[in-house]
């Protein structure tokens, strides 16, 4: 790619990253264009902005009406890059903006997927209050819940199932949040999803149910739950 014309549209960028608000303003009321230009990465100002956590910025591009559901190369919008870097005031002036809540990227997933698996909690209530989908299917068949699960994030886990994500979606291995949890040898975690319905007879494509997959203390404590 050639830097022939781009150096300015590169700039703003620049500004938009390193949080240089006065000199992007003022490129940008030079240029109006520039505050939607795409850059190499097929990103804008507002994609990097929201990745390095620049409200101000935000809300100054925001206001002026950028496109606010844009997709850079990878297909991320900027609602992903900002619950996936867990920026929360962002998260709230995009979807005030009219971000889409299940846009996917180029791996299936939704902004979702990534506030489950790290633990964004006040991203993911304020996703998931906003019309998210919980039970969102990435590429791999797996959903929020399976990437909380094999994380043992518990408050993320209890949010899901509180918004009635579905506890026996199998991804491609055949295996459900459960199998997850148990493999990973997530004891709480693993525990709440069975009192919540997780099944613990599902096998996989290995012909593994999660029962199988717990360790001794888990796997005694699963039974008695599910025996009531």
């Amino acid at each position: 790619l050639t830097m022939e014309g781009t150096v300015s549209n590169v700039e703003v960028c620049n500004f938009a990253y390193t949080g240089q608000f006065d000199k992007l303003k003022q490129c940008i009321l030079t240029d109006k264009s520039l505050a939607c230009k795409t850059d190499q990465d097929h990103r804008t100002a507002l994609h990097w902005a929201c990745s390095a956590g620049h409200t101000n910025i935000v809300e100054f591009l925001l206001d002026l009406g950028v496109e606010v559901n844009l997709q850079d190369d990878a297909s991320w919008t900027p609602l992903h890059i900002a619950a996936s870097a867990g920026r929360e005031d962002i998260v709230r002036a995009l979807i005030s903006k009219g971000a889409q809540l299940n846009s996917v990227n180029q791996n299936g997933c939704t902004p979702l997927h990534y506030a489950a698996s790290k633990d964004r909690y006040e991203i993911a209530l304020m996703l998931l209050e906003n019309g998210a989908d919980p039970n969102a299917t990435d590429k791999l068949e797996s959903t929020p819940l399976h990437r909380a699960s094999a994380k043992g994030n518990y408050r993320l886990i209890q949010l899901l199932l509180k918004q009635s994500a579905s506890t026996n979606i199998q991804d491609s291995q055949g295996n459900t949040a459960l199998h997850l949890a148990c493999d990973e040898e997530r004891v709480e975690a693993a525990k709440l999803l069975v009192e919540h319905g997780a099944s613990i007879y599902i096998e996989n494509k290995e012909e593994k149910t999660p029962l199988q997959l717990a360790k001794g203390g888990l796997s005694n404590l699963l039974q008695r739950i599910v025996e009531g």
